[in-house]
């Protein structure tokens, strides 16, 4: 039971992380992985899953955020929402390979959503950047060759 709580937890930090939420994956991860009490491919599955499936969170938040951009207290400005479109517009899908980045990847995943990018193609470009963060993370942590 306790295992399972752990790997919740640890899923819950991963997908809170991807939202605007002030969390860190990275710290928790490295905790279980220096704990040697889990599975590292499963860490780095579940730590993967919550923070891609929380991107999604964001894409979709984006999808939606168009007819509410004229309302009052609306949180970005009109000039600040159209030079986050023009650098989606000039950097395309492959911007989203910074979408582990702190500070810029959670606006990239939102901005995708504005942006209509496909849902498929938006989680295999998400999946592959936040997996390969992870297991950079990883390696390091373990000092794997």
């Amino acid at each position: 039971m306790f295992e399972l709580s752990s790997y919740l937890g640890l899923f819950l930090a991963a997908f809170g992380a991807a939202s605007i939420l002030p969390m860190q994956s990275e710290a928790v991860l490295v905790a279980m992985l220096l704990s040697d009490r889990y599975v590292a491919a499963t860490l780095l599955t579940v730590a993967t899953l919550g923070n891609v499936l929380g991107s999604a969170l964001n894409w979709l938040l984006g999808r939606s955020l168009e007819r509410f951009r004229h309302k009052r207290w609306f949180p970005v400005s009109t000039d600040k929402l159209e030079k986050a479109q023009r650098f989606y517009l000039r950097y395309g899908r492959w911007s989203l390979l910074l979408s582990w980045v702190p500070i810029i990847g959670d606006p990239l995943t939102v901005i995708a959503g504005v942006m209509r990018e496909p849902l498929w193609r938006f989680l295999l470009i998400v999946t592959l950047a936040k997996g390969m963060r992870y297991l950079l993370l990883a390696t390091v942590t373990l000092g794997w060759t």
